[in-house]
């Protein structure tokens, strides 16, 4: 088991705690780590070798040594050389990390995997059953980045969040506006309730809906129906142009009154589902503050940068991706014990078995070929523009 240090630009996550690899270790699997991968997480090298690891300072070797690559986010390019890390990979070797297949970003990249025969396993859909709850990283990272995002765009608002008292009157609390609420979501509502803001929040989804109203915000009714909200494993499911349409109408009075919206809305596998239109944007409030958290598989606001803080007629809008990455201490600990029992489930034979309901629907690339539908049909899109 290879574990690679960090290069995506801000990552300061790894794939594995020294806890994770004494039980990875306890597995008879022998572990390599790069030298300096746990740094940016405040965890030394020899830590890990106190725990069983090997530490390897030539990233070429440690690739040609692995059967199986466990990093967090999708390979990208090295920093100083400016190769890409699926060279390193070869054939027959698996990989285990959030790919964000449905990203156009992506689509490269996946290809490049394909090619060389690995198979690739994406973090970010593992179906939500109670039997895969402990494998759920996409869970655990999505309620970093909802409490993140809220104190993010607090941070950049203004004026205050919650109601102020003075001696000359009281300034009113900020509006929060939540869209999406799934578990990053309602981390999110719950997050602005604490710093005071009034809050709405919004989802296609009848179930998740009314978990942000049970949290005390306010629901904005989108009118989508069950059929053609929700997906198999209570995911949000792909809307067709008609139904986007739809909900974004239902959405544009509530982002026109909001001081902060935090978007989150993602259907796994694919691009994020675009929300905020430009036109929505311009009806806001100058000051307000955008958070679109769904940047990562291409963003929930048409004027989202990905990695760039922009300001459209005086509304901030923020795409910084991975949100995660900016509190790698709670995340690490988090996504490493997620990591340990997907590979667990992933190795119980001995050998890597994806034909588990839980692994089935994460595999993204296979003897040579890409297999992840939501992908395929991704890439289709964007091929036809």
């Amino acid at each position: 088991i290879a574990i690679p240090r960090e290069v995506l630009p801000g990552e300061r996550r790894v794939a594995a705690t020294p806890d994770t690899v004494r039980k990875m270790t306890a597995q008879g699997w022998k572990v390599l780590l790069q030298a300096g991968a746990g740094t940016g997480a405040h965890f030394a090298d020899a830590e890990y070798a106190a725990a069983g690891a090997g530490i390897v300072t030539d990233l070429q070797a440690l690739y040609d040594q692995a059967d199986v690559v466990l990093k967090v986010k999708q390979p990208t390019k090295l920093p100083h050389t400016g190769q890409a890390e699926t060279d390193l990979l070869h054939a027959g070797q698996t990989l285990v990390c959030f790919l964000h297949p449905g990203a156009p970003a992506n689509h490269e990249m996946v290809r490049r995997l394909a090619a060389l025969g690995v198979l690739s396993l994406t973090l970010d859909c593992v179906p939500r059953i109670s039997r895969a709850q402990r494998l759920d990283a996409l869970t655990s990272m999505s309620t970093v980045a909802g409490y993140k995002s809220a104190l993010l765009a607090a941070d950049r608002l203004e004026w205050f969040v919650p109601l102020i008292g003075t001696a000359i009157g009281a300034l009113p609390p900020a509006t929060a506006l939540v869209v999406g609420t799934g578990v990053a979501g309602l981390q999110a509502v719950a997050t602005f309730k604490r710093l005071g803001a009034v809050t709405q929040a919004a989802d296609i989804r009848a179930a998740a809906a009314e978990q942000a109203g049970s949290l005390g915000a306010k629901v904005v009714d989108l009118g989508i129906p069950a059929p053609v909200a929700v997906a198999e494993g209570g995911y949000a499911q792909a809307l067709d142009a008609t139904w986007l349409a739809r909900e974004r109408e239902a959405l544009a009075p509530a982002v026109a009154a909001a001081d902060m919206v935090i978007l989150t809305a993602l259907v796994p596998g694919r691009r994020a589902p675009m929300l905020l239109s430009a036109d929505m944007v311009a009806a806001m409030k100058p000051g307000s503050v955008i958070v679109d958290v769904a940047v990562d598989q291409g963003g929930n606001c048409e004027l989202t940068r990905e990695g760039q803080e922009t300001v459209v007629n005086g509304v901030v809008i923020n795409g910084t991706p991975n949100l995660p990455g900016l509190m790698p201490v709670s995340s690490t600990r988090l996504f490493a014990e997620n990591v340990f029992h997907f590979l667990d489930m992933l190795l119980a034979s001995g050998q890597p078995d994806t034909r588990d309901e839980v692994l089935a629907p994460c595999v993204v690339t296979r003897d040579g070929r890409i297999v992840h539908n939501g992908t395929l049909e991704e890439m289709k899109r964007s091929q036809n523009g």
